[in-house]
């Protein structure tokens, strides 16, 4: 297996009250990869915690990160956990929120536009690419007229709320198999309705 370095930063907003926000799900998505991994995060000077260690027995290292930071401004502790860690974009995997993907959905992707997604905009301009990864939760479209920025910043419903261990199951399931298979294989598994 390769020994490459990967770099899993999962977005949110730092601090309790936001925990549970729909706009979290990357950072929940993150506390299961430790889980498995049996690790704990850690500060870090990059304004995030880490975890690091292998995807399994002599697997890719993984640095795990959680910004510190709001969500918009996660560019800056992504770009120093990519250079500490002599990360290339191309083993950078975002995992985050996406309101244009129905809820219990993943899409997987390479580069392109960040669909007004702030915080992937900020990690763009740090890292001075669109060329990274990103595992794009989806957590569906505000009823209504409600403001998607509202939206996101609101717990999952309490319908949603049983089926999210399952969409996080998956979507670790999903940076796992885009690290050890690469994004085809990854995409043909998770793009492809049950």
């Amino acid at each position: 297996m390769s020994t490459d370095t990967w770099l899993v930063v999962g977005l949110g907003n730092p601090g309790p009250g936001y925990a549970g926000n729909r706009h979290n799900v990357g950072q929940m998505v993150l506390d299961l990869l430790a889980t498995r991994m049996s690790g704990r995060f850690t500060s870090s000077k990059a304004q995030a915690v880490t975890l690091e260690g292998r995807m399994g027995i002599g697997g890719p290292r993984l640095v795990l990160a959680k910004p510190l930071t709001y969500m918009n401004i996660t560019g800056g502790p992504v770009s120093a956990l990519s250079r500490f860690h002599d990360v290339a974009p191309d083993h950078v995997i975002v995992v985050h929120d996406e309101i244009d993907i129905t809820f219990n959905t993943l899409k997987l992707k390479s580069g392109g536009g960040e669909g007004g997604h702030n915080g992937l905009r900020d990690i763009s301009k740090a890292l001075g690419t669109k060329d990274y990864y990103r595992v794009r939760v989806g957590v569906g479209r505000p009823p209504g007229r409600q403001d998607p920025a509202d939206f996101v910043l609101k717990d999952f419903g309490t319908v949603e709320k049983k089926e999210l261990p399952f969409l996080l199951d998956d979507a670790a399931d999903a940076v796992e198999l885009l690290i050890r298979d690469g994004l085809t294989a990854a995409q043909q598994k998770f793009h492809t309705p049950a």
